[in-house]
């Protein structure tokens, strides 16, 4: 594996601490891979997480988002009647998957269909950061006069 030291670029910035710690755990890559999910933009600000979470109920799942973090965790209730498996091969472990969110993503909703978790997210750029013209205005081209006595 091939390690990369990002030392100087951290040493002339600031503020980009989110950043620094998004760019150390992506290199990490300690992602654990159940439950499957896909991530999906459906239009210019808009966005779509579809995780397979097959066996769990609506009550099972929990999704939570503060700040710029969503967590979706999965806890199944355990089942009252013994069952024999001969084989058991659909997974209903606990879980927890969490996301990093870009500034002004917001969790809009979220769908259990078919046994996949859609969660709808969109951003909202506030007013005040979005782009806006500036109108030039025309002032005239005397220039102001002192008035004064002569010495």
């Amino acid at each position: 594996m091939t390690s990369f030291d990002l030392s100087p670029f951290f040493r002339s910035t600031i503020g980009f601490d989110r950043m620094a710690s998004l760019i150390d755990s992506a290199l990490r890559d300690e992602t654990p891979g159940y439950p499957p999910y896909n991530i999906e933009k459906t239009g210019d600000d808009a966005y779509r997480i579809t995780m397979a979470v097959a066996g769990f109920a609506e009550d099972d799942l929990d999704i939570v988002a503060k700040e710029n973090s969503l967590s979706i965790g999965g806890k199944t209730k355990p089942a009252d009647d013994k069952v024999e498996y001969l084989y058991r091969g659909i997974a209903g472990r606990a879980f927890e998957r969490r996301f990093d969110l870009a500034d002004h993503v917001k969790v809009v909703g979220a769908s259990l269909v078919n046994g996949l978790l859609h969660v709808d997210l969109v951003r909202e750029v506030p007013e005040a950061m979005k782009p806006r013209s500036i109108k030039i205005e025309a002032k005239s081209a005397a220039r102001p006069s002192i008035a004064g006595k002569a010495a």
